[in-house]
């Protein structure tokens, strides 16, 4: 199981969560968000992890030139970007996470169009934000997703939902990596580096029993 820490701010705070050698780390590059990165981020290019811009509705120059000025390896776009969209920043050689707001009433069959375009789905809590709402979705609509692609498991998730993560697992669907935020953090942007060391520790070893 990958894990995915996102909305990170500060260097310092930063470089100590690489330690923990998650498999991603998320940097938000949407202004209204309360964890937007402004300025530089540090480079994770010696580690394995893979460095994920996250946008929203942004245009083409504007993700072009974070994926090479910030050396993303990884682009998440979290709006209503078309599927021609995707593949247009999809060729910008990074892996593209294609996001997509959940309620009781989503519908899967939309994702269909996006299956080319993308590498990976990311299921979130539809909210007033496009991310970091801090609550979760009925995981149990996952029981309706029908395709091949692994996704990403996003919204509200923190240290008491690993045995609901582990429930998830065991159907019959690609879930591939969890992704945390809010729920793990000291202020908007800051993560709680003690709390995330045991989630990924109590995570590893649940799916492993």
């Amino acid at each position: 199981m990958k894990i995915k820490i996102c909305g990170l701010k500060f260097e310092s705070n930063i470089i100590s969560l690489s330690k923990l050698e998650p498999d991603y780390m998320g940097f938000i590059f949407w202004n209204k968000s309360k964890r937007h990165v402004k300025g530089s981020t540090p480079n994770l290019s010696e580690t394995k992890i893979k460095k994920t811009g996250v946008f929203v509705n942004a245009d083409f120059e504007n993700i072009k030139a974070k994926t090479y000025g910030h050396k993303l390896k990884a682009i998440q776009l979290h709006g209503q970007e078309s599927p021609e969209f995707c593949k247009k920043i999809k060729n910008l050689g990074v892996e593209i996470i294609k996001a997509f707001s959940v309620d009781e009433n989503f519908n899967f069959d939309i994702l269909e169009k996006y299956d080319l375009f993308s590498d990976y789905f990311l299921f979130d809590t539809r909210g007033k934000s496009p991310g970091g709402n801090g609550i979760s979705f009925n995981w149990e609509i996952l029981r309706n997703y029908k395709y091949k692609k692994k996704f990403f498991l996003s919204g509200g998730i923190g240290l008491e939902s690993v045995d609901a993560i582990k429930k998830i697992k065991n159907l019959d669907i690609p879930l591939f990596c969890i992704d945390i935020n809010s729920r793990f953090e000291l202020n908007p942007g800051k993560k709680n580096i003690e709390l995330i060391k045991s989630f990924k520790n109590n995570l590893e070893n649940e799916i492993q029993s």
